[in-house]
């Protein structure tokens, strides 16, 4: 029996167990939206919640304490000063998991630990990804283009067909 015992082992050891949290707490802060197993990402959100809490603290013991916690300076510099400050006005309650497929191999169950409010950062990061595959989508093509005129210039014939008609005879 488990009473009165708090917090998730997760099949592993304590150091695995610590630097795997840390590591998924940096990216939630970090991307704003993490995909992972429903137990990890229950084992995560207080976590998240705790660290966000320090955020809106702001003061120099809150960043020291979020600094030894988290793995990057970046995410500390991102927790201090855009979601701290995001979550202002609330009173806990920063995070959501939201389930969806299970994976392949093992079964597992799958969900996504988000912050609220990351709808309109992602769809953002979606729009920009969209755009540099246009972009690219575009460049290829005019690639694509050149070399057929570029071929047609030089004799009409490209050299691949040319060995095909000597692989005929």
């Amino acid at each position: 029996m488990r009473h009165k015992v708090a917090g998730y082992k997760l099949g592993r050891n304590t150091a695995h167990r610590r630097s795997l949290l840390r590591n998924l707490v940096t990216s939630v802060i970090i991307e704003e939206r993490v995909e992972t197993t429903v137990p990890k990402a229950k084992a995560a959100r207080p976590l998240v919640e705790k660290m966000i809490t320090l955020g809106k603290r702001g003061d120099l013991a809150a960043r020291r304490l979020a600094s030894s916690y988290l793995m990057t300076d970046e995410a500390v510099v991102k927790l201090f000063d855009t979601i701290g400050p995001r979550f202002g006005d609330r009173d806990g309650g920063y995070t959501r998991v939201i389930r969806t497929a299970w994976n392949k191999g093992d079964g597992a169950d799958k969900a996504f630990l988000e912050l609220l409010g990351s709808e309109k950062i992602i769809d953002e990061k979606r729009e920009k990804r969209a755009e540099a595959r246009a972009k690219r989508a575009a460049e290829a093509k005019k690639a694509m283009e050149e070399a057929e005129a570029q071929a047609a210039k030089d004799g009409g014939v490209e050299p691949i067909k040319e060995k095909e008609e000597d692989n005929k005879e």
